[in-house]
């Protein structure tokens, strides 16, 4: 099984390297000019896809193929006040640019809408905002030039509202109401506090979209769900998510999230780096299942926390512990 490794939005190692910079709507409505004003947000939008642009070309110096896009690209892009403002045109060379990229050096992007992208809401104005959030990943990924079959937004089921199995049920229902557009740009990921991997599992079943599986969160969350139940019944059903809206396989390769707990005080929070142990025990079990397996590294380190997980990978090779490096970002388990 050949497993490529990935980090999130953020470099430590780069200098001067935020693809997050923002305005404020604070600072954006005392601006007099509000044409000036949303040149200077263009402007901003249009600096954050450069960094994009210069962290994928790090990544790729490092031989890291697997990356997730920060969400703030654009400032204020979903706010109620811009509604009128179609940042789009004046960012379409930039955009494109990633995109090319992207397939040029074959590196897999995505998108993480935040935790306010909830579609198991009983509010219909979160249900609205939700839908406008996830509208606005889907159109820097359309403007990329990167279609549902190359990239996805990676979303949680939502909160139980004092009842998961109804709130499910209502996910299901609004997420599945959404237009294809939408919808099949998504995957489903289990939560460290509500929806379990088999909850989350039944929901992604149900609405036939992709589910990735964080093992930190399981860990966490695992709703008594034994290792066997695991590996021998979820983990297969979970790779029988990874289809197209025609019912193949997808292109893209399943995917994982992997973090280690922050301490023992803070199980759920991230630590620095990424304990080896645990991720091994997972691929190793894995191993026989897919031929391939992208992971997310969600480690507060970002690119170092990947760098010194393959460190390890290259110690465990030479102690003969089924594992080949192959470059510096992905590894085969043997």
């Amino acid at each position: 099984m050949i497993v490529r490794f990935g980090f999130v939005a953020m470099s430590v190692l780069l200098e001067n390297s935020s693809p997050s910079r923002t305005m404020t709507y604070a600072t954006f409505s005392k601006l007099d000019d509000r044409e000036a004003a949303i040149r200077r947000l263009e402007k901003i939008a249009e600096d954050n896809l450069r960094t994009t642009l210069r962290l994928m070309k790090h990544c790729v110096g490092h031989e890291i193929y697997v990356y997730r896009m920060t969400s703030k690209i654009i400032p204020l892009a979903t706010h109620d006040a811009l509604k009128d403002w179609d940042p789009y045109p004046a960012l379409e060379e930039a955009m494109a640019d990633i995109g090319r990229y992207a397939k040029e050096k074959g590196m897999r992007l995505s998108f993480h809408p935040d935790h306010f992208c909830v579609f198991s809401t009983p509010r219909p104005e979160v249900l609205s905002k939700s839908a406008e959030d996830l509208t606005y990943h889907v159109r820097m990924l359309e403007h990329m030039g990167l279609d549902e079959l190359e990239a996805k937004c990676n979303i949680h089921v939502g909160g139980a509202y004092g009842d998961k199995v109804t709130s499910a049920e209502r996910f299901v229902r609004q997420f599945g109401a959404l237009e294809p557009r939408l919808r099949n740009r998504v995957t489903l990921e289990n939560d460290d506090k509500t929806f379990t991997v088999r909850e989350t599992l039944g929901a992604a079943e149900a609405v036939k979209t992709p589910m990735v599986l964080d093992i930190h969160h399981h860990a966490v969350n695992d709703g008594g769900e034994t290792d066997a139940a695991l590996y021998g019944e979820l983990w297969p059903r979970i790779l029988g998510t990874w289809t197209g809206p025609d019912g193949q396989p997808l292109a893209l390769p399943p995917k994982l999230h992997v973090s280690s707990p922050k301490s023992e005080r803070d199980p759920r929070g991230h630590a620095d780096m990424v304990e080896v142990g645990p991720l091994l025990r997972f691929l190793r079990e894995a191993a026989g299942s897919t031929d391939r397996l992208d992971v997310m590294i969600e480690a507060k380190q970002k690119d170092a926390a990947l760098l010194q997980l393959m460190a390890d990978m290259r110690r465990l090779e030479a102690e003969g512990a089924g594992v080949r490096v192959i470059d510096g970002g992905s590894i085969e388990i043997t």
